[in-house]
């Protein structure tokens, strides 16, 4: 029989409880990283929902007859349907916008895992000519 406190081949003798203290390192430092991780793929989720918001009121506003309210109407009405919590503090501006060019800006923040930093700030540009009917050169 062996005796419990002699080492054993391989193994020093003051390596017991080694892997505990290994592992209260290493896994919150794992779970410090998975928390990042999904916290980016959040941030990048609400960027593409601002995008396509920001795209959909473009497309809306520079159609021929319509104005830079009518791409903002139409933005919000996307935000509306595609951010639910994952854009808060949305909103919606025509700034920039000319009689020949549309320009659509959409902000606001993303849902936050970390507790104490809320400031996750998301924004999106778009942009495009103004539809006009020219009348046809002579010819």
């Amino acid at each position: 029989m062996r005796h419990p406190l002699k080492a054993q081949p391989g193994r020093r003798f003051g390596d017991r409880g080694d892997a505990a203290i290994q592992a209260a390192i290493v896994y919150p430092l794992l779970l410090l990283v998975v928390i990042g991780l999904v916290q980016a793929a959040l941030w990048g989720y609400a960027r593409s929902i601002a995008q396509t918001a920001a795209r959909e009121g473009v497309q809306a506003g520079r159609a021929y007859g319509s104005t830079p309210a009518d791409g903002a109407r139409q933005a919000r009405s996307a935000l509306e349907r595609l951010a639910g919590d994952n854009l808060t503090n949305r909103q919606v501006s025509t700034a920039g916008s000319t009689a020949e060019q549309v320009r659509i800006r959409v902000s606001g923040t993303a849902l936050s895992l970390i507790p104490g930093v809320e400031n996750w700030h998301v924004s999106a540009d778009a942009s495009g000519a103004v539809e006009r009917w020219v009348p046809p050169q002579g010819g």
